[in-house]
């Protein structure tokens, strides 16, 4: 009967997955047929051997041999110490000395999870018993154990158990087990070892006890809880006499009622064995699962096809549960999906805060919150929520206060956190105070709590983060309301509220008017004046609304000389404040004017050289134009340049004096054939060298996958072989295109073209790492033509308080060295020096301070200072906007029409040939230079240089001759 079950049961699990079964589930599936059957025999096995021939055995053919072999069959290849032997000394000195490594690491951080998972390795390798015990508790009570390294843990201490203490040291250690997760196999395991038991007093009661917690705790499993219906039948069948088959018949109708993948084989098997009739209500509670199961199946269904750890699956199975209502099947598939999942904190907060609002059972709701924060004990909500539930079962205070002190020692990974924490713990203190009393031990003790926690920020905290994570001094407002309001002690509400101003908080409005409504509340009037006119001479974002608050005190309370100083004080402050901002505007406004004007002066300075230029080329030049400025990205130019062809004729006529032109024109002026290479061959030597010319095609629709990496060195020989090792560290590179000019000539940029999306965003971060002396600009591949709007990067131009400008800096002067200086005057977050497209530096540095004042005070000391014999300036950072570029259509003429003036007829640009004859050209005066280039000349010498004239003058000047 076991047998069938067994195969049944397998064969259920197996057949929600859709299509022909793959070997490899079909050995899967023998494997849990025959692992149920061997733990099924096993029990009836161990039943048998424990209480002797006399009970009636109802299974035939098993045996007390049979059962001793497939119980070793189950548990050898944890139990075997054979295969972990070592053959020589040197090896078992290796362990040894790993050992040791491992014990060092884990006194320095004893939350190294993989430490404690080597060293149990290497001790049980080594045979260490005593050791490797140490070990796993050790690490039992830091981390849940997974159920393989229970199972080996439980056979391990099995193997070694002797007598009666042995076995309650197991029984033990099986109670753990079962806590961490939900584990089927560890409960059959459970059930089978307290079988070897049932000889002692009491042993028979043992078992049954814990095979009716192995159904509380798995029974309702759809896919695994089958086998632990089958190991209970077994047992029960093996030691049941006739007044106990009532025992049995009862086990298969609980198994009936519930909805089990394979309900139908256990149908038949209990029609099978039961000598009676099954009752009407037995089949009724059966059909009832049957529909139950129909409902189920999509869910099991999807998980059986899913791969781990399937949170999706879960989380909409737990929705359904949810919908449904029934709180051990909402338990049951919480930890299901805990198993494969204990590392994902959401899921469990939704747990955690279901028991809490639901079932509100202590041991459960403490022991689900325990195991969340053992498993994620960097998430402080996690604690937050554990603190609040053991308040609200009355846990006592010593043990929520060592709860704290080790969510302190968690590890959290933002100064946050921290602040949390020490908020939800000094909360749960405030609540235990009877404030109706002047003085007790749990105000003193509320009272030392606010003390260290501001103690533990200032020195823990921002040590570790560079920041108190509190910049609001949340936690001294708490302590100052409580000690106003609660307490009567205004005196130190203002202590406290002086300290929070002097952290950089005076220059905030809020912070004020939160004071003033406090004294306003518990103070009196005069700490109130005392409070608004400190407010309008600190606060810097709104003192319109703290003077306005100031005045509409006064006017309601105060008198008129009170009114008059108030008057005075708020019209001198808002004047100083419109003044402040008007020469902010109008720095502003010179610097914005100062970059317009340099952005002019080096247009026409651009415009002047162009012009030069143009006037030294010869006669044709602007036809090699497209090769000298206007090269095509991708090299693959339709034609060859005419001046190229040029030039390939140039080269291939001889050098050569009068000789050569005699010999070109003959001795009578007349031509004469010269040997040339045909155009054909000319043709050719052009087509080759463009060949040679590298194509680099790019599919836009590759620009998700694809990153422009630019400022690359020009010498690079092989820039796809150079570069692919550095990207290769971002993920797998499909292909690298470096640009090429139609000379061969490395361009500088290229394409590098990644297999996942991912990666191409991974290499992003490669921006600036300097290759070869350059640093190498990585961006996104965007076509700019469809995505005009597309911007990179680019640091911030609005004005920022906490952040200096640094210039006059020595070229040698490294971040390091700036960082030393910088830091003697607050903390510094960031240091970027300036460097240009190569690299180099520029004597410019940007610094960054975590706030404002810092920043103030290193400007009144740092300014002026000499740093190798450098004086440098500092400022606030606030640099000068961008101007936006000039769109070219805005440069067009009214009504959308060209200028003739700036193109000619067919749009190109003016002809260059000069109708004037050389007789009556005059050499101009040369231009005169400025300091970067050609400057401008007047418009009146402009306009004398080619005078207007008629044919009537033409035909004096020629008679004049």
């Amino acid at each position: 009967m076991a047998t069938a079950a067994a195969t049944s049961a397998s064969e259920a699990e197996a057949e929600p997955q859709a299509g022909p079964t793959a070997e490899g589930e079909e050995d899967e599936a023998k494997a849990a047929r025959t692992r149920r059957k061997v733990l099924s025999r096993a029990v009836a096995a161990a039943t048998y051997k424990a209480v002797g021939p006399g009970w009636d055995q109802r299974e035939e053919g098993v045996s007390e041999s049979d059962g001793d072999e497939e119980y070793a069959m189950a548990s050898s290849a944890e139990s075997s110490p054979g295969e972990y032997e070592w053959e020589y000394d040197e090896e078992e000195e290796k362990n040894q000395l790993e050992i040791e490594r491992l014990e060092e690491q884990l006194s320095i951080n004893v939350y190294d999870y993989n430490c404690h998972v080597d060293l149990i390795r290497l001790l049980r390798l080594e045979g260490e018993l005593t050791k490797v015990r140490m070990a796993r508790q050790k690490m039992s009570e830091i981390f849940p154990l997974t159920e393989e390294l229970w199972l080996e843990w439980l056979h391990d201490e099995i193997s070694m158990a002797l007598d009666g203490l042995d076995r309650e040291h197991v029984y033990d250690l099986f109670e753990k087990a079962v806590k961490d997760y939900i584990c089927p196999n560890i409960w059959l395991e459970y059930g089978q070892y307290s079988v070897g038991g049932i000889g002692q007093k009491g042993g028979l009661e043992k078992v049954r006890a814990v095979f009716e917690r192995a159904l509380s705790s798995v029974g309702l499993h759809m896919t695994k809880g089958l086998a632990v219906w089958e190991a209970y039948r077994e047992f029960e069948s093996a030691i049941a006499e006739a007044a106990r088959l009532e025992k049995v018949h009862s086990l298969f109708r609980r198994q009936l009622a519930i909805p089990l993948f394979d309900m139908e084989a256990t149908f038949a098997e209990y029609e099978e064995w039961s000598e009676d009739p099954i009752p009407e209500s037995v089949i009724q509670n059966y059909n009832k699962a049957l529909q139950q199961l129909e409902k189920y199946k999509p869910y099991e269904e999807a998980l059986l096809q899913a791969e781990a750890p399937r949170l999706a699956e879960y989380q909409a199975y737990i929705d359904f549960e949810m919908k449904i209502g029934d709180p051990a099947r909402v338990q049951l598939i919480f930890e299901r999906a805990l198993v494969e999942n204990c590392l994902v904190p959401d899921l469990w907060i939704r747990y955690s805060q279901y028991l809490d609002r639901q079932l509100k059972v202590k041991d459960l709701v403490l022991s689900v919150h325990n195991r969340a924060i053992r498993n994620c004990p960097w998430t402080v909500a996690l604690w937050s929520r554990y603190l609040l539930a053991m308040e609200r079962h009355g846990i006592d205070h010593q043990v929520i206060s060592e709860t704290f002190e080790k969510a302190l020692s968690a590890g959290f990974i933002q100064a946050t956190d921290y602040v949390e924490i020490w908020q939800a713990y000094l909360d749960y203190l405030r609540r235990r105070v009877d404030f109706k009393q002047d003085s007790s031990k749990e105000l003193e003790e509320l009272r030392s709590a606010f003390a260290r926690a501001l103690e533990y920020l200032k020195q823990e905290v921002e040590e570790r983060f560079s920041e108190s994570g509190d910049p609001s001094c949340m936690i001294m407002q708490n302590w100052a309301r409580i000690e106003a309001r609660l307490c009567n002690n205004m005196q130190k509400a203002r202590e406290l509220w002086d300290s929070i101003m002097t952290k950089g908080n005076a220059k905030y409005a809020s912070m004020w008017l939160e004071y003033y409504s406090l004294e306003r509340a518990h103070g009196d009037t005069q700490h109130c004046r005392k409070a608004l006119h400190r407010a309008v001479q600190c606060t810097s974002d709104y003192p319109e609304h703290v003077c306005e608050v100031l005045l509409t005190m006064e006017r309601t309370e105060g008198t008129l000389e009170d009114w008059d100083i108030a008057v005075q004080k708020t019209e001198t402050r808002l004047a100083r404040v419109n003044e402040q901002r008007i020469k902010a505007a109008e720095k502003e406004a010179v610097l914005a004017q100062q970059e317009e004007e340099k952005v002019e002066q080096r247009k026409r300075a651009r415009a002047e050289k162009k012009a030069l230029r143009k006037k030294k080329k010869p006669r044709g030049a602007d036809k090699c134009k497209a090769e000298e400025d206007d090269e095509k990205e991708w090299g693959d130019d339709e034609e060859e340049q005419p001046c190229k062809r040029r030039k390939l004729e140039d080269s291939a006529r001889p050098a050569g004096g009068v000789q050569d032109r005699e010999a070109e024109t003959g001795l009578l002026g007349k031509s004469v054939p010269v040997d040339m290479d045909p155009r054909s061959k000319q043709k050719e030597r052009a087509a080759a060298l463009k060949r040679d010319v590298p194509k680099v095609p790019h599919d836009s629709s590759k620009d998700s996958v694809t990153v422009f990496v630019s400022n690359l060195p020009y010498s690079m020989g092989e820039p796809d072989v150079q570069l692919r090792p550095l990207f290769e560290a971002c993920g797998e590179v499909a292909e690298i295109r470096p640009i090429f000019s139609n000379r061969g000539d490395f361009r500088g940029y290229c394409y590098v073209e990644f297999k996942e999306e991912k990666s191409a965003l991974q290499a992003l971060e490669l921006d600036r790492k300097n290759v070869e002396g350059r640093p190498m600009f990585v961006s996104p591949c965007v076509d700019k033509s469809k995505n005009p709007d597309f911007k990179v990067f680019r640091y911030s131009t609005a004005l920022e308080k906490h952040k200096l400008f640094v210039s006059g800096l020595p070229f040698s002067c490294t971040k390091e060295e700036l960082e030393e200086i910088c830091k003697a005057h607050g903390t510094v977050k960031d240091i970027r020096l300036v460097t240009n497209r190569a690299g180099k530096p520029k004597g410019l540095a940007y610094v960054e301070y975590e706030n404002e004042s810092q920043a103030s005070q290193a400007v009144l000391k740092m300014d002026g200072m000499t740093i190798k014999e450098n004086v440098i300036k500092v400022a606030i950072s606030n640099p000068p906007q961008r101007k936006v570029p000039e769109k070219p259509e805005t440069r067009k003429a009214p009504g959308g029409m060209v200028p003739r003036q700036m193109y000619g007829a067919r749009g190109k640009g003016r002809t260059q040939l000069s109708l004037l004859p050389r007789a009556l050209q005059r050499p101009g005066a040369p231009a005169p230079q400025a300091e970067n280039g050609p400057a401008s000349r007047p418009a009146s010498e402009v306009a004398t240089e080619a005078p207007k004239m008629s044919n009537a003058d033409f035909a004096k000047l020629l008679l004049r001759k």
